[in-house]
């Protein structure tokens, strides 16, 4: 594995030691390559060391959103002596976790022995983060915030979500085309949730079968997306009693198509920040099953912008079948569901306004910081 894309959690360590392991290897191809710029991300605190060791200056990607950014940023430079200044994001107890607890793996030239938060440190600069331009209405204020915190230009990049919707049909799709459309189609508008925890995330036997109950009582279609990897144990006889109205996949599937699709209204997604970004790019409102890391942060914003709701859990922290029955009403069958599609498109048609304008002020930015480094 070169990401960590479909790599179980227990071996992100194991990746970030071989990402350190080519350091000497880097330095070499920065010599050969002379770059006139280093763009680097949250697992390379080393490489902008390097490059300012042959007068290369490095910006930081931020690929998750402003608002956890800040969230914990605030957090790890305050504790709990200030609260976070918009009450809005929160974490409760079941969820915190030590932001000052040092990182248990080994990490190697971070700033000051510090992963997390020495990336913004190291940047030159600005720091690129992947939001909105102008988003007032969504992270405008956490990004404001968060270069407060880090006291640097924070240029937000735009959603940066690739739209192949419209796409021909290819080779790696036939099976959307051939038989998840054709089956979308046949719905009404906004009558469908697609249900899908993306690529990084393995859900338990238990959550299945949450979900699973869920789907039974709001008696709403749905297209539920399973990696062939997870241990799949639905309720005995639950694709006899839903196969009218439910389609349930194993494997790979086009995102961003079934979003597009005109029968999606709602999408029952773990809330990483590209799945939020996809999802309300093509108007789609998120019903929030938050799990760990930036998640639960990204659920509450999506809640505040009023672009979707969150799932309730029950007194130990565990999703139950009622509560994601109960969101999912909310999102299609009620009066709610219209204001949060409603909301949710004006997002979607911001992002896409804004899309060439942010690219352009990115390129300038970085223009700019070259142009510097040259004279």
């Amino acid at each position: 594995m070169h990401t960590t894309k479909n790599l179980p959690p227990n071996l992100i360590p194991a990746l970030i030691q071989a990402f350190q392991m080519s350091s000497s290897s880097f330095s070499e191809i920065l010599n050969d390559l002379k770059p006139d710029l280093l763009i680097y991300d949250f697992f390379q605190p080393w490489a902008p060391k390097l490059a300012l060791s042959q007068g290369v200056p490095s910006v930081y990607f931020a690929t998750s959103g402003a608002t956890p950014f800040s969230f914990f940023y605030h957090l790890y430079k305050y504790g709990t002596n200030f609260p976070f200044p918009y009450p809005e994001i929160y974490l409760p107890d079941h969820e915190k976790v030590d932001v000052r607890a040092p990182v248990e793996m080994v990490i190697k030239d971070a700033e000051d022995d510090d992963f997390a938060f020495g990336n913004f440190k190291l940047s030159s600069e600005i720091v690129l983060i992947k939001s909105l331009l102008g988003g007032a209405d969504f992270e405008g204020k956490y990004i404001d915030y968060l270069s407060v915190l880090c006291q640097k230009k924070v240029v937000p990049t735009g959603p940066l979500v690739l739209d192949n919707s419209g796409d021909e049909k290819d080779e790696d799709e036939y099976y959307y085309y051939s038989e998840i459309s054709p089956w979308l189609s046949a719905k009404e508008q906004f009558s469908t949730v697609f249900i899908c925890f993306g690529s990084e995330h393995f859900l338990s036997g238990e959550q299945i079968l949450e979900i699973a109950k869920g789907l039974e009582l709001c008696e709403v279609n749905f297209l539920w997306a399973i990696r062939l990897d997870e241990n799949v144990f639905l309720p005995e006889g639950f694709s006899d009693r839903v196969k009218k109205r439910g389609l349930v996949l194993q494997g790979w599937v086009p995102q961003a198509k079934i979003l597009a699709h005109p029968s999606v209204g709602g999408f029952v997604s773990h809330c990483g920040w590209s799945s939020v970004m996809e999802s309300l790019y093509f108007g789609v409102p998120v019903i929030a099953m938050p799990i760990k890391f930036d998640q639960p942060i990204n659920a509450r914003l999506v809640a505040e912008a009023g672009c979707g709701v969150e799932v309730g859990r029950d007194e130990n922290g565990r999703f139950i079948g009622e509560e994601v029955a109960k969101a999912i009403e909310k999102v299609v069958m009620e009066k709610s569901g219209e204001d949060m599609r409603f909301r949710a498109k004006s997002l979607s048609e911001k992002m896409k306004e804004e899309e060439e304008q942010a690219v352009d002020e990115v390129a300038d930015q970085l223009l700019r910081l070259c142009k510097t480094n040259k004279s």
